[in-house]
């Protein structure tokens, strides 16, 4: 049985709501949500072939988390990108909130990253192209923002299906 059905869906109103700062006294019970998350992320792509991170909030869980599940399981709490670079670049983002829809979007190139990590100790990122896309991606989730809403153009949508085909 799938427990993807657990990704809050486009359209929901939850999904435009701001995330609240987790606090050190909240982590117990954080970590738990984290454990689903991760879940979560390895049984989307083996769904979809893609996903690397989703946002607490994208699981009805309104705090400032991130997991991450590239080469290994991470956690960002309380994520703060600064020094976005003035270099731009476009590209198609996907989303588990809406399976199968690309949007085009316009994001910084380059950013950095201060977060804290499950040892509740802050780190700092330097982040470039697709990784700086993705964490852009679901910090905006922290904000109640979609990649729908930054969409280039009313003509930069597209079904995932159709942009294979055209390959």
């Amino acid at each position: 049985m799938s427990n993807l059905n657990k990704i809050l869906k486009l359209g929901n109103p939850e999904l435009y709501e701001v995330s609240e700062s987790l606090t050190k006294d909240e982590l117990p019970a954080a970590l738990t949500k984290v454990s689903e998350m991760h879940n979560l992320i390895i049984e989307y792509r083996k769904t979809y072939g893609a996903g690397r991170a989703i946002a607490a909030p994208q699981i009805g869980y309104k705090k400032r988390l991130i997991a991450l599940y590239i080469d290994r399981p991470l956690i960002l709490i309380n994520p703060v990108l600064f020094n976005q670079s003035f270099e731009m670049m476009d590209l198609w983002d996907d989303c588990m909130s809406f399976p199968n829809l690309l949007v085009k979007v316009r994001r910084h190139r380059k950013c950095r990253l201060r977060f804290l990590d499950r040892n509740w100790e802050e780190q700092v990122w330097d982040l470039k192209d697709d990784f700086s896309e993705l964490i852009q991606h679901e910090n905006d989730h922290l904000d109640g923002i979609l990649a729908t809403q930054r969409a280039i153009d009313d003509k930069s949508f597209a079904l995932a299906s159709a942009l294979k085909t055209e390959a």
